[in-house]
């Protein structure tokens, strides 16, 4: 398997976990009925659920970009060392903003999405170079 192809599967595993620790918060705080349930008041959750639940979203919205990218640069055939490194920076740069924004470290969280974006950008030039 590629590189780019294998952490785009990496990718998209972290995003389809983040949601987990959330949920179990809302079941910590809310308790399983209200947690499944549509509550009229719901209790609030904690702080760094919340933050993590905006992680979610915006690492849902940037797996967008990422994936149609590799997707293309696999269907074109570009595939080299600035494409696959690019893939192994994102995956990091994803961890890293999960971790940031879950913690609220703010010039961190956005250091981390500014590389991600730089490393979908890196992808993006060498499909228009082609």
């Amino acid at each position: 398997m590629k590189t780019e192809l294998l952490y785009l599967t990496l990718v998209t595993a972290l995003t389809g976990l983040l949601w987990v620790p959330y949920i179990l918060d809302r079941i910590a705080t809310r308790g399983l009925l209200d947690a499944v349930g549509y509550p009229a008041n719901p209790k609030p959750q904690s702080p760094w659920a919340v933050r993590l639940m905006r992680a979610h979203d915006n690492a849902v919205e940037n797996l967008v970009v990422f994936a149609a990218l590799v997707l293309v640069a696999n269907a074109v055939g570009v595939s080299n060392g600035v494409v696959a490194g690019a893939a192994v920076v994102y995956f990091w740069a994803r961890v890293v903003h999960a971790v940031a924004y879950t913690f609220g470290v703010p010039w961190l969280r956005t250091l981390a999405f500014t590389v991600g974006f730089v490393a979908q950008a890196a992808i993006a030039l060498q499909i228009l170079m082609r």
